[in-house]
């Protein structure tokens, strides 16, 4: 029988109701490197800290900004390897830069979606006193029927 579990871990099953996750998920990024539980018992169960949660959430992070685990695993190499301590500092300020510039990638992306919003918006107001309703016989007003200029990408997708 395995030995009374230490009060600040927790059992697969109890981490992954906390982590809002499922235990295939845990096994899988166990399997490929990316986490690991903190401590096995001898019958083989795994035993995560509460605050394991937040290394699941980084990996979703990452995931969500478009890495392929295998990126992530590599971002994560600041764990469960035996470093110097400037090495590690090191590393972990690599693997935050990297986060940052990606951050800020996504960012620049979302703020170019916005101006082509913007744009479609603008010409939008200029479409409500046009009296021609976008069809297939007027080519869905592309290009617009007033200016012969083409519509912004985003108002010529919805019409």
């Amino acid at each position: 029988m395995d030995a009374p579990l230490p009060p600040k871990l927790l059992r697969i099953g109890e981490f992954a109701r906390l982590a809002g996750t499922n235990l295939r998920t845990l096994r899988y990024y166990e399997e490929l490197g990316l986490f690991q539980p903190i401590e096995r018992s001898q019958g083989g169960f795994r035993y995560y800290r509460a605050t394991d949660v937040h290394r699941l959430e980084l990996i979703r992070a990452l995931q969500e900004l478009g890495l392929s685990l295998e990126d992530i695993r590599g971002l994560l190499s600041t764990r469960g390897v035996e470093l110097s301590r400037e090495e590690r500092l090191r590393r972990v300020e690599e693997a935050l830069g990297a986060q940052d510039a990606l951050l800020a990638a996504r960012v620049a992306a979302i703020e170019e979606q916005r101006m082509r919003i913007r744009e479609a918006r603008e010409k939008l107001v200029q479409c409500r006193p046009c009296g021609h309703v976008p069809c297939a016989e007027n080519n869905f007003c592309e290009p617009c029927l007033l200016t012969g200029e083409t519509l912004p990408e985003r108002l010529s997708a919805l019409y």
